[in-house]
């Protein structure tokens, strides 16, 4: 699916890829879900979160903060509460430095089951969230002066479709990875 440019694409976009994440997870055996994440040294990738994120908890919870991040950027903004999306003393060049240090910190001791109804809640404000503003004040391009150049929908895209794409493809790794041995 292309990137949402309209709410009620955005709305179906971020949907479908929260039921697909789910159907993902749930077609994994509890033991495959429980399983530590570890690709070794055949994973060439630079990323940070490919060495992040020890298990599937981590995935969870990290889409969980990002779904929050941005419910409370948009509820402070609202309230005349200026602030940036990223939290200080983050900022879009550090902002991998505040997910391992605030986020994976936060939740070592977040149970997977307790990180699997915290994103569906997480998710379901999103979505009311969404459904609260028009399409222009998504999709217009500084329809509200604190996004920035940007519109808010691309910030809606970017923690809901294109993270759980991210969250997927990270999953799908560790399937094969644990099916293959």
């Amino acid at each position: 699916m292309p990137r949402p440019t309209t709410k009620s694409d955005l709305i179906e976009a971020a949907n479908e890829g929260f039921k697909k994440l789910r159907k993902l997870i749930d077609s994994m055996t509890d033991e495959e879900q429980n399983a530590p994440i570890d690709f070794g040294d055949t994973l060439n990738k630079k990323e940070a979160h490919w060495a992040r994120d020890k298990n599937l908890r981590d995935i969870l919870t990290h889409l969980y903060e990002w779904h929050k991040l941005l419910l409370n950027w948009v509820k402070a903004n609202q309230s005349g509460d200026v602030k940036p999306f990223i939290p200080e003393p983050y900022n879009w060049k550090t902002y991998g430095v505040m997910n391992i240090d605030v986020i994976w910190k936060k939740h070592q001791n977040t149970s997977y089951s307790k990180s699997k109804e915290m994103l569906n809640e997480s998710h379901a404000e999103v979505i009311k969230l969404i459904e609260a503003f028009t399409n222009d004040e998504l999709f217009a391009k500084k329809a509200f002066a604190w996004v920035g150049g940007s519109a808010l929908g691309s910030y809606c895209v970017s923690v809901t479709a294109s993270h759980y794409e991210w969250a997927m493809k990270k999953i799908k790794m560790q399937i094969k990875a644990i099916r293959a041995s």
